[in-house]
């Protein structure tokens, strides 16, 4: 009886620890889920960490802020006019410093030309910039990009809105008082202390050249460039439409023309694409327009300059947009604004119409042939009268009147100046719209059927 207890015992010790066995072991498999599940997060964290790289051949906007001397060498400072994107991610923002240097000057033959019939001598040039660092909050980031040339100060045109039509009269009329009040601006406005001194130095046979301020540069990366993390440190934004435009149900698309476009040889029908560069999110902050998509669309009205003063005229729209997953779908899109060289003086309508404003006046032919005349006139003083009549080639033209002591060759001098003037104003060929490669345009749009993301069928 003792033998069959103790064999009783040993058996129940033996399932006692069988039962321990099986749990410990059970116990053992299921620790490695926990290590897997951990593991998770650290692989979202790396891909999220990933450097951002921007591609090359990427187009960069750069604005100077101050001036600066025209030589080689110079170092100069710039800031980023529009963001950088990169798989429809905000990696840099707009204002962005950059910092580089003049390294070459190149004659500006159609600058020395006008100079050289106004009796200025300065051998006018442009100054070939290269920038080479991008400033980030992290710290200074190299950037290897081509050098960019032709920079000019830059000014961005957008659409007034629908305006009612207006007489003739009345265009003309508002023209005028639009010349009027760009004129009593130029005394007006702030910086006129150095306007005034640029209109001396003008008159002078020779005078120092400069980079103005708000001139900028295009260029582009020759090389990737690879981002630090910081980088990227604003959230998505959707582009909102311009102040007072209250159409919720239009989109505006930032875009980077694909070739260049101008009124001189544009002929209507003519195919114009723009690489867009900016995302576009609806008010649902779904993505409508991804990074990469291209306008596809063409010229619809185009006139080239001719003589008498006759501007050029460009318009075009697009009707088509493709995007980078392969599906093309139709849109009604114009021209709501452009980043354009200031010097051109462009305006924009509300259809989209471009075309340089009107800076013909008949004032300043006007006012030239009267001085001139001043020197024939037998009763004043010879000197005063020849001073005030010479006003050809500038303070040469002056010095050369006066120090001749003949009333004739000052005549001569001031209605050069006056035929000069007529010429510039009424009988030279007017002046044609031209958008380089890559100038940025802002679109507006009706909005898509369907989110761009999702593939036809779907």
């Amino acid at each position: 009886m003792r033998l069959i207890n103790q064999l009783v015992f040993v058996s129940l010790l033996s399932l006692l620890a069988a039962s321990s066995t099986a749990s410990v072991a059970q116990t053992l498999e299921q620790r490695p889920a926990p290590e897997a599940v951990q593991s998770a997060p650290n692989a979202s964290q790396a891909a999220s960490n990933e450097m951002p790289v921007v591609p090359a051949g990427t187009s960069l906007q750069v604005e100077v802020a101050h001036k600066y001397p025209m030589k080689v060498g110079e170092a100069i400072e710039g800031r980023l006019l529009h963001p950088i994107y990169v798989n429809n991610q905000l990696v840099v923002p707009s204002n962005t410093p950059l910092q580089g240097k003049v390294i070459a000057l190149e004659p500006d033959k159609k600058t020395r030309l006008q100079g050289r019939l106004r009796g200025d001598f300065t051998p006018f040039h442009t100054a070939e910039v290269r920038f080479d660092q991008l400033v980030l909050p992290g710290g200074v980031v190299a950037i290897s990009a081509a050098f960019a040339e032709k920079g000019a100060p830059v000014i961005h045109l957008s659409t007034p809105g629908v305006a009612p039509k207006t007489s003739f009269v009345a265009r003309e009329w508002a023209q005028a008082k639009s010349q009027l009040h760009d004129r009593i601006a130029f005394f007006t406005a702030p910086g006129k202390g150095d306007r005034a001194l640029q209109m001396l130095y003008h008159q002078l046979p020779y005078h120092p050249e400069r980079i103005e301020a708000h001139t900028a540069w295009n260029f582009e990366l020759t090389e990737p460039l690879t981002l630090p993390v910081a980088a990227i440190n604003a959230p998505e934004t959707a582009v909102a439409p311009p102040a007072g435009v209250h159409q919720p149900e239009a989109w505006w698309i930032h875009a980077d023309l694909a070739g260049a476009v101008t009124s001189a040889t544009a002929k209507p029908g003519d195919a114009v694409q723009a690489l867009v560069i900016e995302p576009v999110y609806d008010k649902d902050r779904q993505m409508v327009v991804p990074q990469g998509s291209i306008l596809v669309g063409h010229v619809t009205t185009a006139k080239a300059a001719r003589p008498l003063g006759r501007n050029g005229k460009l318009r075009f729209t697009f009707q088509e947009i493709r995007f980078p997953e392969g599906v093309n779908r139709q849109v009604e899109g114009s021209l709501a604004g452009a980043s354009t060289e200031k010097t051109q003086n462009l305006s924009l309508d509300a259809e989209g119409t471009i075309t340089p404003r009107s800076q013909a006046s008949a004032i300043a032919p006007l006012l030239l042939t009267m001085l001139a005349g001043r020197a024939l006139d037998q009763d004043g003083n010879m000197y005063a009268d020849t001073g005030v009549a010479s006003n050809g080639f500038g303070v040469i033209g002056r010095i050369v009147g006066m120090a001749a002591g003949n009333r004739n060759i000052a005549a001569g001098i001031g209605f050069y100046a006056a035929g000069l003037s007529f010429y510039q104003n009424f009988l030279r060929s007017g002046h044609d719209v031209v958008f380089p490669k890559d100038t940025r345009i802002e679109i507006q749009t009706t909005p898509l059927r369907a989110p761009v993301l999702k593939p036809e069928g779907q």
